[in-house]
């Protein structure tokens, strides 16, 4: 079911190393025996492994593999990214999305337009749990394609403009004779051919979930969130208990209609794909649309029109205007979470664009000067790392001792707790839930994954680019070690391969724990 074709784009949420190294100096040698035996495998005989670890009270070098020399880390870059906005706001920085009004408001009736300006919440209420922590599933929605496995969390994707829309109906308004539009000008980007916008409904995706029914029977197809125009057809067929089969991803095919097919064994677990919006603006517009019909709120204008963006004053215009709705962004800490738990890539990218709206540019590529000059203000030596966005495609580039000299300053920050937070944690959650659950270093290394997959179409095998993994680590014997390991050209013979070798890494950085 899975052929190199099919995961050669795969970049997603794990960890690699690679070796192939000169004669071990002193520093070398502290590399753990059972670590040697992982790294020593075949799979990664044409590799190489990089690695650097350091006590964080002392300063000291534990371990020195080839850690000053350049290597491709991975989504181990949202460590920087978000590192950056960190060292920016801190971590608790909230982003505020106003709905301005364009006109008087006479009785309860506003005449003029709804202005919905997005101003780059990744998550705008969807994924709050009632606690105020941020919600995320191991496996997110937004790997939903390229894994098998990805689940849904509980929440409700629309509460953010629900929430809006409530307010608009208690400030008094129950008819605006103008429409709604989304002002999307905060900034502009794309990521692997994904558009980066200020304004996040859902991550920008239509959740499709196909259930199997009995075997002969169609598939029961449920789409999240409801929003018109959209609407599944579905071709897909319940087969017998125990066959292989396999769900197309959904492919828009005009007027809304989402496309998907194939087949679903009768005893699978319901399997969840997503379709990526081009247009999250009028997607955005339409739902809050409707989120003000539900709040008892008439709105003119063709609800499913695309988003009449010329419409619009200029942006010095609509910020001047008055907010007759406000939703506050959870905080920092909890939308980094959700980035560095799950490896949310378009939401790492989110935070380069606003460190350059920060810098005073709208193109989302200035941030990354930006995000170079914040580390450099904190003290690091920026030499040592080569960015080109903020999630970790093909294309960046760290020495490990970089790595570890940024984790070294963040661990040595106030809100040292705070971070360490936002890393999944090996054996425990996210990205590295299932990594080493049984290891005696199970919940004492928080670390952010990394993986870069490419085909071998000679071979017909993939090519694991990088397996990374970084942070920081408890060890054995108490102290606190700052650590970065990185693994380039390995290879699997299938997807489960990837997940070997994600396990490889850990159990790398679990023989670390173990041994210092």
């Amino acid at each position: 079911m899975w052929s190199v074709a099919a995961v050669a784009a795969l970049v997603g949420s794990l960890t690699a190393c690679t070796f192939g190294t000169p004669e071990p100096e002193a520093s070398d040698a502290a590399v753990p025996a059972a670590a040697l035996e992982v790294m020593n495998q075949p799979q990664y005989a044409n590799g190489r492994w990089l690695i650097s670890v350091r006590d964080i009270a002392t300063g000291d070098v534990l371990i020195d593999l080839g850690a000053d020399q350049m290597a491709e880390p991975a989504s181990f870059t949202k460590s920087y990214s978000v590192g950056a906005a960190w060292l920016k706001w801190g971590p608790d920085h909230v982003i505020t999305t106003p709905v301005k009004s364009t006109g008087d408001i006479t009785g309860p009736t506003m005449n003029g337009d709804l202005v919905l300006v997005g101003m780059g919440d990744i998550t705008l209420g969807g994924r709050t749990k009632p606690d105020g922590t941020v919600d995320f599933a191991d496996l997110d929605h937004n790997d939903a394609n390229p894994i098998p496995g990805a689940t849904l969390t509980t929440e409700d994707p629309l509460a953010g403009l629900d929430e809006l829309a409530a307010q608009v109906k208690a400030s008094g308004i129950d008819t605006v004779t103008g429409t709604v539009i989304v002002d999307d000008r905060l900034f502009q980007g794309e990521l692997a051919d994904e558009p980066i916008t200020p304004i996040v409904v859902n991550q920008n995706l239509i959740d499709v979930l196909i259930t199997p029914g009995e075997p002969g029977e169609p598939a029961t197809v449920e789409m999240t969130p409801a929003v018109a125009p959209w609407h599944i057809v579905s071709t897909v067929e319940t087969v017998a208990a125990g066959e292989d089969f396999e769900v197309s991803n959904p492919e828009s095919t005009g007027g809304g209609a989402l496309a998907v097919g194939g087949t679903i064994a009768a005893d699978s677990d319901p399997v969840l794909k997503v379709y990526a919006l081009e247009d999250p603006a009028t997607f955005a517009r339409t739902a809050f649309i409707e989120a003000l019909a539900r709040a008892g709120v008439t709105v003119g204008g063709d609800p499913i029109a695309e988003n009449p963006a010329a419409s619009l004053p200029s942006k010095d215009a609509v910020a001047a205007l008055p907010a007759v709705a406000e939703f506050d962004s959870l905080p920092l800490s909890q939308q980094a979470t959700y980035i560095m738990k799950i490896s949310y890539n378009r939401g790492a990218q989110a935070y380069v664009c606003l460190l350059s709206v920060e810098a005073g540019e709208d193109d989302c590529s200035a941030g990354l000067e930006e995000v170079g000059r914040l580390w450099a203000d904190a003290g690091l030596d920026i030499t040592g790392m080569s960015l080109v966005d903020g999630s970790g495609l093909n294309g960046n580039y760290i020495t490990p001792e970089n790595g570890v000299a940024a984790q070294t300053i963040m661990a040595e920050r106030p809100d040292a707790d705070e971070w360490r937070a936002t890393m999944p944690i090996l054996g425990v959650d996210g990205s590295l839930a299932t990594v080493q659950p049984d290891s005696p270093a199970a919940g004492k290394v928080f670390a952010k994954t990394g993986t870069l997959v490419e085909g071998d179409l000679v071979n017909g095998r993939l090519r694991l680019n990088t397996k990374a993994l970084g942070g920081v680590m408890e060890a054995e014997s108490g102290r606190e070690l700052a650590f970065v390991i990185i693994m380039n050209q390995g290879f699997s013979d299938d997807i489960e391969g990837v997940f070997t070798s994600n396990d490889d890494v850990g159990a790398v950085a679990a023989a670390i724990q173990q041994s210092f």
